[in-house]
């Protein structure tokens, strides 16, 4: 019984597409999804926001409206601009500031777009739900969401947060330091900063201009 995936569910809106899971043709490979729990969790919702629009589990079926879970892992969209990224790695779940969750070698890890680095977090899907619900302002970011959307209004389908100055660069994780951004457009962004920083050795001072 997978309890906290239940307990996630109970506290995340209706699903955001279709649940023909298994119809038509996908890029995205349904074994890997299914070893982990993945398949079972979009079957029972198909996508999903959570903590205030925080969590973003992406739907595996298109949508008018939504970004589906088979789009966001096509190469071409953002994830070129990582280089070589492993192509065993698929995401299928974002927090309020980009930071992606993602399976890979049969188990769940994070990815912080703006260094590029995976980190294990769970062993499934089920693990990972228990870890959201027991570390959700962490994991999701729901403080900066709630915040800005107090004094901004709701988050719009497939928009993220995103930082005037790169937390890797010393910005601030306040609602002042954040903008409104697509979430495509924040991965190319955030990639195009990994890439910039990959060789550059700690301690290297660095220019940043920001454009309002």
């Amino acid at each position: 019984m997978c309890m906290n995936v239940s307990k996630l569910l109970e506290l995340s809106s209706p699903e955001l597409a279709g649940n023909e899971l298994l119809g038509g043709n996908t890029s995205v490979n349904k074994v890997d999804l299914s070893a982990t729990g993945l398949i079972d969790l979009l079957k029972r919702r198909n996508g999903f926001y959570a903590f205030e629009c925080a969590l973003h589990v992406l739907p595996l079926t298109p949508s008018q409206e939504v970004m589906s879970l088979t789009r966001w892992n096509d190469n071409q969209l953002w994830r070129d601009g990582y280089g070589m990224l492993d192509a065993k790695i698929i995401f299928f779940a974002e927090d309020v500031l980009g930071n992606q969750f993602c399976l890979f070698e049969g188990a769940v890890h994070s990815f912080d777009p703006e260094t590029g680095e995976l980190e294990y977090l769970a062993r499934d899907i089920e693990d990972w739900a228990g870890l959201v619900l027991e570390d959700y302002n962490t994991l999701t970011g729901w403080s900066l969401a709630r915040d800005w959307q107090s004094k901004h209004g709701p988050l719009p389908a497939n928009m993220r947060l995103c930082p005037k100055i790169p937390f890797v660069l010393g910005g601030e994780y306040s609602i002042e330091n954040l903008y409104l951004c697509n979430n495509v457009e924040a991965m190319r962004v955030y990639a195009n900063l990994a890439i910039q920083l990959a060789d550059v050795p700690d301690g290297t001072k660095i220019r940043l201009k920001v454009v309002d």
